[in-house]
């Protein structure tokens, strides 16, 4: 019963999340969704691992670019 539950909320909160992310939206609700799904599908656990390592890149690459941004700010005031 509980793995049907954890199955069924993982399945929607995934589906969500996409809709989600192709609105303006969240990623989460498909990390959420995968974490659930994870439990017992093991394909859903590379899937986890793929979105938390895009996550990473793009969270640095917008650091590096916010950085910069703020650099060339800093110099152009001086």
């Amino acid at each position: 019963m509980v793995k049907v539950i954890r199955l069924s909320v993982g399945a929607l909160l995934f589906l969500g999340g996409i809709v989600l992310t192709l609105l303006p939206g969240s990623i989460l609700l498909v990390i959420g969704g995968l974490i659930l799904l994870s439990y017992d599908w093991p394909r859903a656990r590379s899937w986890l691992r793929f979105f938390q390592n895009q996550m990473s890149t793009s969270a640095r690459r917008l650091d590096k670019f916010l950085l910069g941004r703020r650099l060339r700010k800093a110099r152009n005031r001086s």
